[in-house]
């Protein structure tokens, strides 16, 4: 078997990349450009179709980073049992992948009720006005925490990524697999 993991670790790096890069841009320009329509019966209009052309695609890039991410986890686990840092890493890289999961799907839920309410007036995808419905209103308020939420919580998986990597140097690997016993043997004396 190869000691190689480049396809699986590509899917991660490249998936987490997308997911991250995509949610960022879509705060910056797609809702940000959105409040420069000069209709504001239009500016949720131009801000949805831009996220309904990205869902797909992010839809691949989260698929491939968990794809990528089980794999590479897999192909670790002798570390990630055994190598002192490596399992707390990587639970706290699983926690923060399905929060930013669960607030990547927040808002898609969110975006779908905006879409829903098309001609409604509004300063900016996230942004409402004094006479935009209530219900829009608070979806978009909703939606301008996710729209940060997203980008911050995939960015955080992307600081774990690279301890990952940190932590597969051959001094850490030596220092991690060392300690985990001698953490044992203190435990029972």
């Amino acid at each position: 078997m190869s000691e190689r993991n480049t396809v699986v670790r590509s899917l991660n790096d490249l998936g987490l990349a997308a997911w991250f890069g995509g949610s960022l841009a879509g705060a910056v320009g797609f809702n940000g450009a959105a409040a420069e329509v000069p209709d504001a019966k239009l500016r949720l209009h131009v801000a949805n179709a831009a996220w309904a052309r990205w869902v797909p695609v992010n839809l691949v890039a989260v698929a491939a980073h968990l794809v990528g991410s089980a794999a590479v986890a897999y192909a670790n686990k002798g570390r990630v049992v055994g190598q002192k840092g490596v399992g707390a890493s990587s639970v706290a890289k699983t926690a923060l992948t399905a929060a930013a999961l669960a607030a990547t799907g927040y808002s898609r839920v969110l975006g779908k009720k905006l879409e829903q309410a098309g001609g409604q007036p509004v300063e900016g995808a996230t942004e409402p006005t004094a006479t935009t419905s209530p219900d829009v209103a608070k979806a978009q308020r909703q939606l301008k925490v996710c729209q940060w939420l997203v980008p911050g919580l995939t960015a955080a998986v992307g600081v774990l990524n690279a301890l990952h990597g940190e932590q597969q140097r051959p001094n850490q690997q030596a220092s991690g697999l060392l300690a985990r016993p001698a953490q044992l043997v203190s435990a029972l004396t």
